[in-house]
């Protein structure tokens, strides 16, 4: 029996459009868009055209999305690159526990090198608390950066506020939006953030290709040095294969984001209420309604979530566990503290 793929949040088949938009890179047009001669025009053409996709996507003006090899490098680059950029104003970041390891392993490193982290709680319901950004606001404190939306239980955070409150103090916020770009609306100027991060894996681009959106005048140290690729920003060959795909994905996206979205929740609730009615003690985790429209995480009362993901035999449907780390670090149920919907040693989350 084909099993049933369900960890989406984790990663996404190719789009059939991304990978035929993808297939004169890798059978024909080889150029390096760099070079001076007659090979590089179609690719250079292809690298703008991705571009203009991404940005179509987010909201922005293309000289603001620059691609990087995926969402970790993106998130690297926008919390390290600040932090080197405004050590001199500060040394001070905030940041939730609820965070991608790609954004709290940076914050760990950072906090070696000199610089001080406020890692905020989320509440019952996933999320953070405006009110506890604010506290935790220091006369030193140069970024913010919280997630856009959890990839475990899709709750959507409140980055509007937290935005408008860092940028009553001249603060930058970065968001990592890997999970809710193609899923809901990601407008950066409606949100108000300086970065935002994503990765092409997770709306049906390739593995190995991401962006950073860096508003215009958002000063970043640079950590990849070599040549002028990405308008000085970024040194290296672009791959183009990728970045094509990327832009492709972008495009349908924005295309087909509102019947995506209507379709996905739709599916959502109708898996909730059909496990709802035929097992008892069910609790949804995460907020009921500021969550993503394709992500459902339920807690049940004495199963175990490692029990429920990892059959002996491996022909259960794929489910999502906590987000891709080693497999020791997935003793914990939820991979994140935050408070299960029952408390006691026998609450787990699956």
């Amino acid at each position: 029996m084909k099993p049933i793929y369900l960890d989406y949040n984790g990663t996404t088949p190719h789009d059939p459009e991304v990978i035929a938009a993808m297939r004169p890179y890798l059978e024909e047009e080889f150029g390096n868009p760099s070079s001076g001669h007659r090979y590089a025009v179609k690719p250079r053409q292809a690298l703008n055209t991705a571009r203009r996709q991404v940005a179509g996507l987010l909201r922005c003006a293309p000289e603001e999305v620059v691609f990087t090899s995926g969402g970790t490098e993106a998130n690297n680059w926008a919390i390290a690159g600040t932090a080197h950029a405004l050590r001199d104003r500060g040394r001070h970041i905030i940041t939730s526990r609820f965070e991608h390891p790609a954004v709290l392993n940076v914050c760990a490193f950072l906090e070696k090198d000199g610089y001080e982290v406020t890692y905020l709680p989320v509440g019952e319901l996933g999320l953070v608390d405006v009110a506890d950004v604010q506290a935790a606001l220091r006369p030193d404190t140069i970024l913010i950066t919280i997630m856009h939306a959890n990839n475990e239980v899709g709750t959507i955070q409140p980055i509007v506020e937290i935005a408008a409150l860092a940028k009553s103090r001249g603060i930058r916020v970065h968001t990592d939006a890997a999970q809710s770009l193609g899923k809901i609306t990601v407008d950066v100027n409606a949100l108000g953030v300086d970065l935002l991060s994503m990765a092409g894996h997770k709306l049906y681009a390739p593995k190995g290709v991401g962006a950073l959106f860096i508003r215009k005048g958002v000063a970043l140290e640079t950590f990849m040095h070599g040549a002028g690729q990405e308008m000085g920003r970024r040194a290296g060959t672009e791959n183009i294969l990728e970045i094509v795909g990327l832009g492709k994905a972008c495009d349908i996206a924005a295309r087909d984001l509102e019947r995506h979205h209507r379709h996905m929740q739709e599916m959502r609730d109708r898996l909730h209420a059909a496990i709802s009615a035929g097992i008892r003690d069910v609790r949804l985790n995460g907020h009921p309604e500021k969550r993503l429209p394709n992500t459902l995480s339920l807690s049940f009362r004495d199963l175990e979530a490692t029990a429920s993901w990892m059959p002996s035999d491996w022909r259960s449907p794929p489910r999502p566990a906590p987000p891709a780390m080693p497999t020791a670090s997935r003793s914990r149920m939820c991979s994140r503290p935050w408070a299960c919907p029952w408390s006691g040693p026998r609450a787990r989350c699956a």
